[in-house]
C-alpha cells in the first residue's frame, strides 16, 4: 500500500501522508490540507472519521468486539487484574510491581480527605438536584482547594496531582449519594482496599457496622474496570480539548463531568431503568415491547441492546453479566424490574431478528441492573460510571499534556449571510 493519499480540487493533485497504527488502523494525516489548498477544510459531525489524536492508551475495534487497554485484553484484565491495577496500568502504560501497587494505594489513601469546606458546597445543593450536577460542580471546587497548577514536566508534580485526585473523587462520589439519601458524610477506613472503601463510604450507616459482601465488591471491581476507558469518546475528548488549552486536571474532569451526564453516553444505564420502570407502570409484558422494538413506525427505543461502536458484541457485557447473575443470585432480590429485565434478556438472545441484528444486551444493560439490585438510587448510575472512567480521563490528559498537543481549536463550514449593509432601526 502506498504510503501517502492523492486529493484532486480544482484539477490540482495534493498529497498527504499516512499514517499506520500499530493495530493497522491506516489514518490521512491532513493537518496542512488548509495550507497547502488556499483554505479547503473537511467537514465530519461529530468526528467520525476524524482521529483527533495519536494515543498509545486504548485500542478498540467494534467490528470485531475487541477492547484492549495498553494491549492487553479486557477479558483478561477483568478476570486477574483489580481496578486499581488497572488504574495504574492505563495512567502509568504498565502493570505495577506488588511495591509500585502498594505505594500507589498508600499514597492515595494519604490524600483520601476532602477539605471541610467542601462540605458547605454541599450542603448549599438542594436535594433534588441531579447527582452528576453536584458531582461536576464538587470536582471543579477542588481546583479551588488546590490552586496550584501541575508542572507537566515534574514527574513527581504529576504524580503527586494524579494520587490526589484518585484520592478525593471517591469521597466526592459517596457525599453525593449520601446527600441524595440523607445521611452523615463518610469518609470510610484507610485499611480497606480502594472498593471496598468505596463501598463503605456509600453505604455505611451510623448506627451499625458494614459488612463487606465479597459478590458484591467484585461485581463493583469489575464494573469500574470495564468502564476505565474507552477510546476517544464524548466525555475523554472533552477532558482532552479542555486540557489542551492546559486548563488544569480537576477543571478538566469536570468537563468531561459534565460530557457524561448526557443520556446518549453515561446516562444509558439510568435510561435503561427508567424503560423497565415504564414496562413495568404498562403491565410489564416484554413481548409486547419487543415487537414495539421490531417495530419501525413505533417510536419505542429498546434501552441498553446493541451499541453504537459495537457492531458484533460488546466485550464488556459477556464479562459483566456472570457478575450481574452472581449478584442476583446472592442477594436473592425480588424485584419486578429485575424480572423483565430478565425476560428482555431472554428474549432478545432467542429471537432471530435481535440475533441476527446483533442487537446483544450491553454493558449498560447489566450495570444498571447490578446498581438497582445494590439498592444505588438510579440518579447515582452515571456518578458510578464516572467513578470507574476517572483513571481513563486522568490517563487521556496526561498522554495529551505529555505530547504537547496544540490546542484544540475544529474549523466549520459557515452558511450563513453574506457580507450585508447594516440598516438603521427606523428602516428595519
Amino acid at each position: 500500500m502506498s504510503d501517502k493519499a492523492t486529493l484532486e480540487i480544482n484539477g490540482q493533485k495534493h498529497e498527504f501522508p499516512l499514517i499506520t497504527g500499530t493495530e493497522n488502523e491506516v489514518a490521512i494525516d491532513i493537518k496542512a490540507l488548509r495550507s497547502v489548498t488556499g483554505g479547503v477544510t473537511t467537514i465530519d459531525p461529530g468526528y467520525k472519521n476524524t482521529g483527533s489524536c495519536v494515543s498509545a492508551i486504548t485500542f478498540l475495534d467494534g467490528e470485531k468486539g475487541i477492547l484492549r487497554y495498553r494491549g492487553y485484553s479486557i477479558e483478561e484484565l477483568a478476570e486477574k487484574a483489580d481496578f486499581l491495577e488497572v488504574a495504574y496500568l492505563l495512567i502509568f502504560g504498565e502493570l505495577p510491581t506488588q511495591e509500585q501497587l502498594d505505594k500507589f494505594h498508600s499514597d492515595i489513601k494519604k490524600h483520601s480527605v476532602v477539605d471541610d469546606d467542601v462540605k458547605k458546597i454541599l450542603d448549599a445543593f438542594p436535594k433534588s438536584a441531579h447527582p452528576m450536577g453536584v458531582l461536576s460542580s464538587l470536582t471543579s471546587a477542588l481546583t479551588a482547594f488546590n490552586p496550584s497548577s501541575v508542572n507537566v514536566d515534574s514527574e513527581e508534580e504529576m504524580y503527586n496531582a494524579i494520587v490526589r485526585i484518585l484520592g478525593k473523587f471517591p469521597i466526592l462520589v459517596a457525599w453525593t449519594m449520601r446527600k441524595k439519601m440523607g445521611l452523615p458524610l463518610d469518609y470510610g477506613s484507610s485499611s480497606l482496599g480502594y472498593v471496598e472503601n468505596i463501598l463503605q463510604m456509600m453505604f455505611k450507616r451510623p448506627d451499625e457496622n458494614y459488612e463487606q459482601n465479597p459478590i458484591l465488591v467484585n461485581a463493583l471491581d469489575k464494573l469500574l474496570i470495564l468502564h476505565a476507558d474507552h477510546e476517544q469518546n464524548c466525555s475523554t475528548s472533552t477532558v482532552r480539548i479542555v486540557g489542551s488549552s492546559h486548563a488544569g486536571l480537576f477543571a478538566s474532569l469536570s468537563a468531561g463531568i459534565s460530557a457524561l451526564w448526557g443520556p446518549l453516553h453515561g446516562g444509558a444505564n439510568q435510561a435503561v431503568i427508567e424503560m423497565l420502570e415504564a414496562i413495568k407502570e404498562d403491565g410489564g409484558d416484554t413481548k409486547k415491547y419487543m415487537g414495539k422494538a421490531k417495530d419501525k413506525e413505533d417510536p419505542f427505543r429498546l434501552m441498553g441492546f446493541g451499541h453504537r461502536v459495537y457492531k458484533n458484541f460488546d466485550p464488556r457485557a459477556r464479562i459483566i453479566k456472570k457478575a450481574a447473575d452472581d449478584v442476583l443470585g446472592d442477594l436473592g432480590v425480588e424485584d419486578p424490574i429485575l424480572d423483565i429485565a430478565k425476560g428482555l434478556e431472554k428474549e432478545a438472545l432467542e429471537d432471530d431478528y435481535f440475533v441476527k441484528r446483533k442487537l446483544y444486551p450491553n454493558v449498560d444493560f447489566y450495570s444498571g441492573i447490578i446498581y438497582r439490585s445494590m439498592n444505588i438510587p438510579v440518579e447515582m448510575f452515571t456518578v458510578m460510571f464516572a467513578l470507574g472512567r476517572l483513571p481513563g480521563w486522568i490517563a487521556q490528559w496526561r498522554e495529551m499534556r505529555l505530547n504537547k498537543e496544540p490546542i484544540g481549536r475544529p474549523r466549520q463550514v459557515y452558511t450563513g449571510e453574506t457580507l450585508r449593509s447594516f440598516k438603521g432601526i427606523n428602516e428595519r
